[in-house]
């Protein structure tokens, strides 16, 4: 399928989803309920990011198009928690999200991932580090529960800075169409958490979807 049309496609998924966008407390209502009743699956989640993370330290390579799919997982994992949880607007924005993804990841390189320049990868770590102890939307008396139970791969806002952060520490794949989905999820989703919920800590998100786009116009240069 052309990229036009999985373009078009993802954004009557928007439209729809727009639609049926909630209030505000509303969204923070739902984030909340799925934060703290899906605790064993966020868990999962730091599991399989910390396996990444330390398989990529100790020399593990895998190739982009793999690489590609591994960061698609908690995408869908997050449509599939919007849906459940009767929010129709993250549902849709994240089914169109891992549907475009899913379609350009088979355009990916079979050639293993490289890691990206010193400071991709400095902002790539932050954007993990912010995803694996994401403060808001849990409820816990101990703050060492955000080290393992913080609601990543279960809401938007964390599971797209670890995504981002991921793609910048392998250097944006070596694609282009990846890099232009990400970040304009990221900067929609910053700008929905910082002036929509009132999410101060979700600036981050919006400027670390920043660098993922500001490589762009290098790369048209270049080529």
């Amino acid at each position: 399928m052309p990229v036009r049309r999985q373009i078009g496609l993802a954004g009557r998924l928007l439209v729809l989803s727009q639609r049926a966008m909630p209030d505000s407390a509303a969204i923070r209502d739902g984030l909340t309920t799925i934060a703290n009743g899906w605790r064993p699956l966020a868990v999962g989640w730091h599991v399989g990011l910390a396996a990444l993370m330390a398989g990529l330290t100790m020399g593990w390579r895998p190739s982009n198009r793999t690489a590609g799919w591994l960061l698609i997982a908690p995408l869908v994992s997050v449509a599939a928690m919007a849906w459940m949880s009767n929010n129709p607007f993250n549902g849709g924005i994240f089914a169109a999200l891992a549907l475009l993804l899913g379609r350009l990841t088979f355009r990916l390189s079979q050639a293993p991932v490289e890691t990206g320049s010193r400071w991709l990868l400095a902002a790539g770590a932050l954007m993990v580090v912010l995803a694996w102890g994401y403060p808001h939307f849990l409820e816990t008396e101990r703050w060492t529960t955000y080290a393992y139970a913080a609601p990543l791969g279960l809401i938007p806002y964390p599971t797209l800075s670890a995504v981002i952060g991921a793609t910048l520490i392998l250097d944006r794949l070596n694609a282009r169409s990846w890099s232009i989905a990400l970040a304009g999820a990221g900067i929609v989703y910053g700008a929905i958490g910082v002036f929509g919920l009132g999410v101060t800590l979700d600036i981050v998100l919006l400027a670390g979807a920043l660098p993922l786009a500001a490589v762009l116009p290098l790369e048209r240069a270049r080529s």
